[in-house]
């Protein structure tokens, strides 16, 4: 088996990892399915997740030691992550592959020929690690790990198509799928584009590989200068001439596509000469330094962490304080992935620029809200921006009862726009649907007349009155929430309403005696108003999820009251 073979191999099996990581995290908790696989463990490989949340946190998470055997296998090797294990890098030299595979050889070279933009990866690298030790982590916008989980999960699964996702999940969707779109159609114009002149972690990867031993080379300064080995080349390092080590990607088209067998991978150095460090200029990099430093600051400002905070950012169930969230958050999607419902959505600018793409619920959108009894997107975060939550500590069972259960936020209610508060409608959607016990949604019982509610009584039985007025839709007033009373009684003596014509009624419990004629009968509706109680509501959004009013629902849950922050308390002295 040639060294290609064995490549694409490699590319293959990491490529399936990859998605079958994707599934599991997706459709269940089966031995088959997300318990017991290392879903994360791809992302704990990635140099660039540990050194970027390692500069936020001043802390290496165990996680992530994983990173360390990569980047030493790197400063042996070469850049064979790129090569041979990311899956990112394998769908861009596949579709690279496809568009290329039908133009001429000279075309083909001239594609792969290295261009000086492609050390813009490294000045965006900088910018991001300093950006990161001044408190700002965003290498997961476009360290390619996570933006691969980030895409597949919300583009390409379909995660947030959900019926009910309001406009913002839209447009961050949109934004996302953007980029991904982006990076995978332009290796229509140069092959793997995205590695070459955007991928922080390759460039973070080129850095590494100045001292390796092993490396890509020429057995002899002369050969027939073919240029098959560039036609071929991956990394557009320039094989045939002076090789540039930290673009090889260690692809090895070149020892295969050479005709006489003149490259070579090897301890030995390239004899037509190496150019071992990358074009970068002095002041491009102190350009991408401040910009990184400056750039902290400024997008911090609209995070609105304190006194400008957001209460419509609403963190899940595990969640740090949104200062130590965003410091650990690296926007892989994990989370959002293996939510059941959907409800973890991407954030577009609810939490400013620094808490893009930061999961936030959305309780819209899916197909509930946040399940009493799912602690899945703690368990799976690779950073424990969402930290791992024990049922009973989600709960407030056992020995986490005094702290009480975990809140998220507050529901309330908008009396504007509740149906029995406003518009005089029955509706108890949102107690019914309330899962915590005692629920945590109170209704107030209250009569109140109907349009047109006095009405003289032509005839009378027992158990129906017929009488006179506007005619009333046929069975408009047999809901269970409508009662007859007459004048000359008390409240108390409600009569449930069972039937309706245009101008009788029919009640469940008959009069000793049937009403008089001209007397008056009132009609009146029973509305239960939902009132919530901020004790016991632990924010779940399943009633917003549920409400029946479309568009800007009757009870939302903001921030209010979560547990993460005392500040947010509901109670002033607390």
């Amino acid at each position: 088996m040639n060294i290609i073979r064995t490549r694409r191999i490699a590319q293959a099996f990491f490529f399936g990892l990859f998605l079958w990581f994707c599934l599991v995290t997706s459709v269940g908790d089966h031995w088959w399915q997300l318990r017991g696989w290392p879903v994360n463990w791809l992302l704990q490989l990635d140099p660039l997740v540990a050194l970027g949340t390692l500069l936020t946190t001043r802390r290496l998470y165990a996680g992530l030691l994983w990173a360390l055997p990569v980047i030493a296998l790197t400063i042996v090797l070469g850049r064979f992550f790129c090569g041979w294990v990311c899956p990112f890098g394998a769908l861009h030299q596949f579709l690279g592959w496809l568009a290329q595979r039908r133009r001429r050889h000279a075309e083909r070279a001239a594609r792969n020929r290295y261009h000086r933009a492609q050390r813009f990866k490294y000045y965006l690298l900088a910018t991001l690690l300093v950006g990161a030790a001044c408190g700002l982590l965003q290498t997961g916008l476009l360290d390619p790990i996570p933006l691969m989980h980030r895409s597949v999960n919300l583009f390409v699964l379909g995660a947030v198509g959900a019926p009910g996702a309001g406009s913002r999940v839209t447009v961050a969707a949109g934004s996302i799928a953007a980029i991904f779109l982006a990076a995978i159609l332009l290796n229509l114009w140069v092959p793997r584009f995205y590695c070459r002149f955007v991928c922080p972690l390759g460039a973070l990867f080129g850095l590494l590989v100045r001292w390796t031993p092993w490396r890509v080379g020429k057995r002899k300064a002369e050969c027939n200068e073919c240029e098959l080995c560039q036609d071929h080349c991956e990394g557009a390092c320039a094989p045939f001439g002076k090789i540039r080590t930290s673009e090889c990607l260690l692809c090895l088209n070149c020892l295969h596509a050479c005709r006489q067998a003149e490259m070579t991978y090897g301890p030995e150095r390239s004899a037509a000469g190496e150019i071992n460090t990358p074009e970068i200029t002095r002041r491009g990099f102190l350009v991408a330094a401040l910009s990184g430093a400056a750039t902290a600051p400024a997008v911090r400002l609209g995070g609105r962490f304190e006194r400008g905070w957001n209460p419509q950012v609403v963190r899940p169930p595990g969640a740090l304080a949104e200062e130590l969230f965003l410091d650990r958050c690296v926007k892989c999607g994990q989370c959002m992935r293996v939510c059941p419902t959907n409800v973890l959505q991407p954030a577009l600018l609810q939490a400013g620029l620094v808490g893009l793409w930061t999961p936030v619920l959305n309780f819209r959108a899916g197909s509930s809200g946040c399940q009493l009894n799912c602690i899945a997107c703690g368990h799976v975060c690779p950073t424990a921006a969402i930290r791992p939550l024990a049922l009973e500590e989600k709960l407030g069972r056992d020995r986490f009862a005094p702290a009480g259960p975990v809140r998220v936020g507050t529901a309330f209610v908008d009396r504007g726009r509740c149906l029995p508060w406003a518009m005089d409608l029955p509706c108890i959607v949102c107690q019914e649907n309330c899962p915590v016990s005692p629920k945590a949604i109170d209704l107030r019982e209250e009569f109140r007349p109907v349009r047109d509610a006095k009405r003289a009584i032509r005839s009378a039985t027992a158990s129906s009155v017929t009488v006179e007025g506007p005619a009333w839709p046929s069975g408009r007033l047999a809901t269970g929430d409508c009662f007859v009373s007459l004048e000359t009684e008390p409240a108390s003596e409600r009569r449930l309403i069972t039937e309706n014509s245009a101008n009788s009624v029919t009640v469940a419990n008959p009069w000793p005696e049937p009403p008089k004629s001209g007397s008056e009968a009132v009609i009146e509706i029973r509305l239960q108003q939902p009132i919530v109680d901020p004790h016991g509501c632990i924010g779940c959004g399943i009633c917003e999820h549920e409400c029946p009013v479309s568009g800007w629902r009757a009870i939302r849950v903001t921030a209010e009251n979560e547990s993460r922050n005392p500040r947010h308390s509901l109670n002033p002295s607390a």
